[in-house]
């Protein structure tokens, strides 16, 4: 018999990622039975607010799924903490949604954007986990999905404009400080999220040097776009920088088609596409009408896609400007709509 509600576990609740799961769950009436939430020893006893209630951080230990009957763990605790909680919560029969990076790619663990491979959370049983892709690959797969299944996209070539949220709130914080600090002169500005000042500044490197030159982001982009859209053979090359935003990511996106298409039709696919709200019309009066950028988006839940236009130097090549709040959908909501999802159509 279907459950009416569903008891959630959160890990690392108080996290940027961790609290925006509580308040999307609320803003979406989420059918939550119970709610439990975990973060690190040094947010135990904190309370967090959810549906008018406050609720008690626990610190995250091997028992702390144990008899609880938790259905569902939305986690997003870091990389090597979710290596070893994860797969704890499963064992204890909870479905993790994990928004690390640690599980994307193991090929018996399924990496979901629902708007564009619904149909692989299926497989969750095989280890009751479910991958949330990198924030980059979400926001630039959503518009680009029906593209390809119209279309067939041969080649992605990106380069991302990512907001210091991206990294965490000591990264927001630096950005502030080192922003406040310029502006006053002040002497000394001591980067330490990052290597070099964030504010004022864009860096071309996020995440660490891997091979021939990439780093580990730009290899997820390409290795996660060829997992979920199910075709090794879409070529991706990446270049990943951070930029001096608080707030969602930008991505300049230039693709090529196997088919040919008119510009009008990709517009009006993209205006109907699930998930995707379209703002181009360059000439507008209102400059909110134009084109989407980074400080309108976010708190949104779509993808906003803009500047709109053909490559002439490559035959069915295209040009797009994608923006999304890299918090929101980027993360946390893609994790909440992978839940909604999990529990019409397979709990």
């Amino acid at each position: 018999m279907k459950k009416e509600k569903y008891n959630i576990g959160i890990t690392g609740a108080t996290g940027l990622v961790g609290r925006e799961f509580i308040e999307i769950l609320e803003e979406r009436n989420f059918p939550v039975k119970e709610i439990y939430l975990f973060a690190s020893e040094n947010s135990f006893g904190e309370t967090v607010a959810f549906k008018g209630k406050d609720y008690i951080v626990d610190a995250l230990k091997e028992d702390s799924f144990k008899k609880k009957n938790i259905d569902i763990v939305l986690s997003s605790p870091g990389g090597s903490v979710s290596a070893k909680f994860s797969p704890l919560a499963a064992k204890e029969g909870a479905v993790v949604i994990d928004n690390t990076s640690y599980f994307r790619m193991d090929e018996n663990i399924p990496l979901v954007v629902p708007e564009v491979n619904p149909e692989d959370i299926k497989y969750y049983s095989n280890k009751n986990i479910i991958a949330n892709p990198n924030c980059s690959t979400i926001q630039m797969l959503v518009p680009l999905k029906p593209i390809h299944d119209r279309y067939k996209i041969k080649r992605i070539l990106v380069s991302t404009y990512q907001s210091t949220s991206g990294a965490g709130k000591k990264a927001m914080d630096e950005l502030f400080y080192q922003t406040t600090g310029v502006i006053n002169a002040k002497n000394g500005i001591y980067p330490e999220k990052f290597p070099v000042q964030i504010a004022f500044n864009c860096i071309p490197q996020i995440d660490v040097f891997a091979d021939e030159g990439y780093t580990k982001e730009e290899i997820k982009m390409l290795k996660e776009t060829q997992k979920i859209m199910h075709d090794k053979n879409i070529g991706v090359s990446a270049t990943a920088v951070r930029v001096p935003v608080f707030f969602s990511h930008g991505e300049s996106v230039n693709i090529e088609t196997e088919k040919t298409f008119d510009i009008k039709d990709i517009k009006k696919l993209l205006s109907e596409a699930k998930g995707v709200k379209l703002i181009d019309d360059a000439l507008n009066d209102n400059p909110d009408e134009r084109y989407p950028y980074q400080t309108n988006v976010a708190g949104k839940d779509e993808v906003f896609v803009g500047r709109i236009r053909k490559d002439f130097s490559v035959a069915n090549g295209m040009n797009l400007w994608i923006v999304a709040d890299n918090v929101r959908k980027g993360a946390a909501l893609n994790a909440v709509q992978i839940a909604e999802i999990l529990i019409q159509k397979y709990l």
